[in-house]
């Protein structure tokens, strides 16, 4: 894959390392192979992206009865976390809703937990395409429920839960605020890394950085089909929450974008849609960056800058 010139201008020099990584190892495109193969890939590349895992306060795992069956947790506490009435994070891992899992993003919910001193919970939420949406909604939607319901024995405070997620599990937190809105849950903020929020994938940015750039737009498209039942979940909110009627009364938000991205229009839209239907904001920009750079500790600080930030935004929102 090559990448123009006049797109490439001003890519970060941890951009530009791990898209030379890329190059270098020449993997075939998930779409190319089946999802398992693509599972593999990504299982076996993610390491070497992430950096050390940085210990916390405690960490777990529970089994809870999901929708569709056995539905696995990972509970964080964070240091410096207090064993009561902790405000408490729910996670939802990225990768197109086909990959990640609970170990690819464990990294960054580490990080979470002790930059907010927090509990996190991460649920290893189904897969498509052996699980269609909505499966991924309805797991990620019990794993906020059991966090509201089991709030005492988890020493959190149900009135003190965000949600977050990157890519597809920034469409999830998205999504999940919406519901949680119309369920009159409360959750104090919503923290989206680069989410997926338009799933008819026409914004311009698709255009600007289609090859080159890590995330493609083939390999997206190839994603959001797997996921879809058929064209016609396309415009459904649940998976395009930028075509959501009305956003007034979600979660404040905070939106990290990446500038070399192809998600990075549909970002900076529902960001816009978020303010304009007086949902309080805050929009973080990263001009240099690509796809999925919050997953990349290992080769540049930006990483973990970006949490700090998501987290700092969080306690504007709900200094306690």
């Amino acid at each position: 894959m090559t990448t123009s010139p006049s797109a490439a201008t001003g890519l970060d020099p941890q951009a530009r390392h791990v898209l030379e990584l890329g190059r270098q190892a020449d993997a075939p495109p998930f779409e190319t192979g089946t999802p398992e193969e693509a599972r593999r890939a990504y299982d076996q590349g993610f390491p070497e992206l992430q950096g050390e895992r940085e210990p916390v306060g405690s960490v777990g795992e529970r089994t809870l009865a999901g929708p569709g069956g056995s539905l696995v947790v990972r509970i964080y506490r964070g240091q410096g976390a207090p064993s009561q009435a902790a405000p408490a994070l729910l996670y939802l891992h990225g990768g197109g809703w086909v990959i990640g899992n609970l170990d690819s993003h464990d990294e960054i919910c580490r990080w979470f937990a002790n930059i907010a001193a927090c509990v996190v919970v991460s649920p290893a939420y189904r897969l498509a395409p052996e699980h269609k949406f909505p499966a991924a909604v309805e797991d990620c939607r019990a794993a906020l429920s059991f966090m509201r319901d089991e709030a005492a024995a988890l020493g959190i405070d149900a009135r003190r839960i965000a949600v977050a997620g990157d890519s597809a599990g920034g469409n999830l937190a998205a999504v999940l605020s919406l519901l949680a809105r119309d369920d009159r849950i409360p959750v104090t903020a919503q923290l989206l890394l680069y989410p997926n929020t338009d799933a008819a994938q026409t914004a311009d940015s698709y255009r600007r950085f289609a090859e080159g750039f890590g995330l493609t737009a083939s390999t997206m498209a190839w994603f959001r089909d797997q996921y879809v039942r058929d064209a016609g979940d396309i415009d459904d909110w649940r998976v395009s929450p930028l075509k959501t009627k009305g956003l007034a009364g979600a979660a404040p938000a905070f939106v990290a974008i990446a500038g070399h991205d192809i998600l990075a229009d549909e970002g900076e839209a529902y960001a816009r849609r978020l303010q304009d239907d007086g949902v309080p904001v805050v929009l973080k920009r990263w001009p240099g960056q690509i796809h999925g750079f919050v997953s990349m500790g290992r080769h540049g600080p930006a990483s973990r800058q970006a949490v700090e930030a998501a987290v700092a935004a969080w306690r504007s929102f709900d200094p306690g």
